[in-house]
């Protein structure tokens, strides 16, 4: 339907586009046109990059080299945590989604950051564009909002006697994310073939090497390198808190963009075989931006409190989401399409526990 990245999933159907999405899509393209900005390839974005990929070599060079007291060290591991996580959000998440460059190449190099930080581009590439971008909150099909039997996401998932505690304990698991997700889950998708119940093409040749490189490279670093100036109690400790750090943040950012209570959770009519609306109005009505007028949070999430644009238009940088949320809002609004956003950071995180309070009571 235009040049830009918006694909329509072929396992669940929508509706077919209507002028409003014709139109949505054409301010855009119009907007990049009009103002001579590049929708990859920022200047801005290569500075981000750098920035954030030095913040994690100093932090880690401060922990592991630098012989400093245990407070010195607790506070390098803290820096570490929101580095890891300003990397990730700012460089690897765009270039797996291929809006970092124009060139296929570049994005591929730079979304390989991800597999030296503990995790694996090939499968992100899987589990996060494909599933969630393409199915965000149905039941069955988002990623995403599937944790078993310890949490309810959505109104559809079973509820058990525990999950009424969910929205006090839930804060906890936040924090195992990045430890299991080291350490457990990578792993059994790669020898199940699976995501979920869903089944996914395991990683060969090139892809392989890099997927196994890359866990060797982050056990090396995490634990090898440093055991070799501290005992492996301490070691071990830090990982932790590091790990910890990181999963609670990286959690919460994702869920404010979509387990909150402006968010629906719609499930595809069986007799008919499609969704009761487009996928661009299916996009909006399941994601919340949140704090779009705080600039700081906007670097260091990478745009990510932009969920609403990213949603639409994955391919485009999010050095651009700011400019693009006034287009996509202004035009929500003629066509009488809701358009959700929390005003600050806080009002979404209330959202989000007061959600999982609903579900945990809800029947």
């Amino acid at each position: 339907m235009t040049n830009e990245t918006i694909v329509e999933p072929n396992q669940i159907r929508f509706a077919k586009n209507t002028e409003f999405e014709r139109e949505l899509v054409k301010r855009v393209n119009s907007y990049f046109q009009n103002a001579s900005k590049s929708r990859r390839d920022n200047f801005r974005m290569y500075l981000k990059s750098f920035l954030s990929i030095s913040w994690v070599i100093v932090s880690y060079c401060l922990i592991v080299f630098a012989g400093l007291p245990w407070w010195g060290i607790v506070l390098s591991s803290i820096s570490l945590s929101l580095a890891l996580n300003a990397k990730a959000f700012n460089v690897m998440h765009d270039a797996i989604h291929g809006a970092y460059s124009k060139h296929k190449i570049v994005n591929r190099l730079m979304g390989h950051w991800l597999d030296l930080i503990g995790g694996s581009s090939y499968l992100w590439r899987n589990k996060h564009n494909h599933y969630h971008h393409s199915y965000p909150n149905i039941t069955g099909h988002d990623d995403d909002v599937e944790v078993g039997i310890f949490a309810r996401f959505t109104p559809h998932h079973k509820k058990y006697f525990f999950h009424r505690f969910q929205h006090i304990y839930i804060w906890f698991l936040y924090g195992l994310l990045a430890i299991k997700w080291h350490l457990f889950d990578d792993f059994y998708t790669y020898f199940t073939g699976k995501i979920n119940d869903h089944e996914i093409e395991r990683p060969k040749g090139l892809d392989a090497v890099i997927f196994f490189g890359g866990k060797i490279f982050f056990f090396t670093i995490a634990f090898v390198i440093p055991s070799l100036y501290y005992p492996i109690l301490y070691v071990l400790g830090f990982y932790v808190l590091i790990a910890m750090m990181q999963g609670v943040i990286m959690s919460i950012v994702f869920q404010l963009a979509h387990c909150v209570e402006e968010a629906e959770f719609p499930m595809q009519d069986e007799e008919a075989g499609i969704m009761d609306r487009t996928w661009i109005v299916h996009q909006l009505a399941t994601t919340v931006n949140f704090a779009r007028g705080n600039k700081v949070l906007t670097w260091y999430l990478g745009g990510l409190n932009y969920q609403v644009e990213h949603h639409l238009f994955p391919g485009i940088c999010h050095i651009n989401y700011p400019d693009m949320s006034q287009i996509v809002e202004r035009t929500c609004n003629e066509y009488g399409i809701t358009y959700s956003s929390h005003g600050g950071f806080l009002d979404g995180l209330r959202s989000h526990y007061n959600w999982l309070r609903e579900l945990a009571h809800a029947p």
